[in-house]
């Protein structure tokens, strides 16, 4: 069957015939609507003519072309952004987990530096003893890895007087020689003394004066009051002072262990014993040494480098304000507690990090009026595992997970799966519970990571939600969704 076509009567012809004028008429105006555009676009592309002031019937009439317009350019489009890679692995329902309270995170690529994961990262979270980082990077930038805290004694002002100088060594130990305190290595008290009375050369000693002035020594400045004191009674950190012995632990050979109302006198009463005389027979006062004084005898501390490497494992309180008042006195600035922040603060900007949103108000991060953003303490984690001036000596001491230190017993359950994986330091006050550090993916990346969780909450369940977010990263790797 052939396909139907239109009847002979009907089409344009019949139209035509019906209505020949209009046909004409139409053709005629649509004929001179092309003539006339052909020569508007003739006219364009010989450009227009201008005439002078003469009338243009004038003989004196002069025409003249007048320069081309200039096109417009076409505008430009902008280079198109790059394509950003689809992530699909959640760990959006582990951070909303309600042991974690009100969670500051952040998730960094370590390599590219994309950050993947973000819980109000720009916002300044108290970090607990992840403060710690930061202070002991102050340290290393303002004292340098070889620096040795030093304690002297000097000649004192009257005969048979000598002086002695703390300068911020919380190592120096009381216990005899051959006997190891929780700083192994530490200088003792018993050498400082045998230097002593060898220059004093059979000199009677009728006075010891105590100087502790390398920065203010007053009560109100050896203790920040927003830290609860049951933190001095139950054994976890000293008054700040710039001399004492032992940490000023009650037992030398714990890490937790109370500690006096006065290291300044429990110094000197072991130094009195330590040169073997006679409690009721020597006067001892606190003051200061004469800085034209002779030296007696001086004693120092193991490197910054090896004092680092004993506090950061176990989160030790001490040595951290310790370090944070020296470096503070090294800079310029004193050492008094107000002096703590502008100092750590200027160290860690030397480092190329933003520090807005840090507030370093001690070097241990006991006090929760601390404030370090999440995604500060990320990009600053890029930086110890890149070694950055000297900050390898931070990522080596830091616990791993189920392995080491302070993170040992911790990643147990379904979190073990990231053991050996992340390299971390933790950090725990009554209203803060924190990790952050390093994690080596499950699929070879390299990621940083700091989790800030703010609350009064259950220390076991609050440390398991953590584990499993950090392990969480460790099984999405790259693939982490900002979900």
């Amino acid at each position: 069957m052939q396909p139907t076509q239109p009847a002979s009567g009907g089409g344009l012809g019949a139209v035509f015939a019906k209505h020949p004028r209009g046909w004409i008429t139409a053709a005629a105006a649509v004929a001179f609507v092309l003539l006339g555009t052909g020569a508007v676009f003739a006219g364009a592309a010989v450009g227009k003519t201008t005439t002078t002031a003469t009338a243009p019937d004038s003989p004196n009439a002069v025409t003249s072309p007048s320069a081309s317009p200039t096109p417009t350019a076409r505008p430009t489009p902008t280079a198109l952004a790059a394509p950003t890679k689809l992530r699909t692995c959640s760990i959006a329902g582990l951070a909303a987990s309600r042991n974690l309270g009100k969670l500051g995170a952040s998730v960094i690529n370590a390599t590219s530096g994309e950050v993947l994961f973000d819980r109000a990262g720009g916002t300044g979270v108290a970090p607990a003893s992840v403060t710690k980082v930061l202070t002991a990077a102050a340290a290393l930038s303002i004292l340098g890895p070889d620096y040795r805290f030093s304690t002297t004694v000097y000649v004192g002002a009257t005969p048979g007087q000598i002086v002695l100088v703390g300068g911020g060594d919380p190592t120096l130990s009381a216990l005899p020689a051959g006997q190891q305190s929780v700083y192994a290595n530490a200088p003792k008290l018993s050498e400082l003394a045998a230097k002593v009375l060898s220059a004093m050369n059979d000199q009677p000693i009728t006075s010891i004066v105590l100087d502790s002035t390398m920065w203010d020594p007053s009560a109100a400045d050896t203790w920040d009051p927003s830290v609860p004191m049951t933190e001095r009674t139950q054994g976890f950190l000293p008054y700040v002072t710039a001399l004492m012995v032992d940490g000023d632990r009650a037992n030398p050979r714990v890490l937790t262990s109370p500690r006096s109302l006065d290291p300044v006198a429990a110094a000197g009463a072991a130094f009195v014993s330590a040169l073997g005389l006679d409690p009721k027979k020597v006067d001892v006062s606190k003051g200061k040494a004469a800085s034209t004084a002779n030296q007696l005898g001086q004693v120092q501390s193991q490197p910054l480098s090896t004092l680092i490497g004993q506090m950061m494992p176990v989160s030790d309180n001490t040595l951290a304000e310790l370090m944070a008042r020296v470096s503070s006195v090294k800079a310029g600035n004193g050492g008094g507690m107000a002096s703590i922040a502008p100092t750590i603060q200027t160290a860690i900007a030397a480092y190329g990090i933003d520090t807005a949103g840090l507030v370093a108000r001690d070097g241990s991060g006991e006090s929760n009026l601390d404030a370090i953003p999440p995604a500060m303490m990320a990009k600053f984690m890029v930086l110890v595992l890149g070694g950055t001036k000297n900050l390898k000596i931070i990522y080596d001491s830091l616990p791993v997970a189920g392995v080491s230190g302070s993170l040992a017993k911790r990643f147990t359950g379904a979190s073990s799966i990231a053991r050996g994986a992340i390299t971390a330091k933790s950090g725990y006050i009554l209203t803060a519970f924190t990790l952050a550090g390093v994690v080596r993916a499950k699929d070879g990346t390299t990621l940083t990571v700091a989790f800030f969780a703010e609350g009064r909450l259950s220390p076991s369940a609050a440390y398991t939600a953590l584990d499993a977010l950090a392990a969480g990263v460790f099984t999405c790797g790259n693939n982490v969704a900002n979900n």
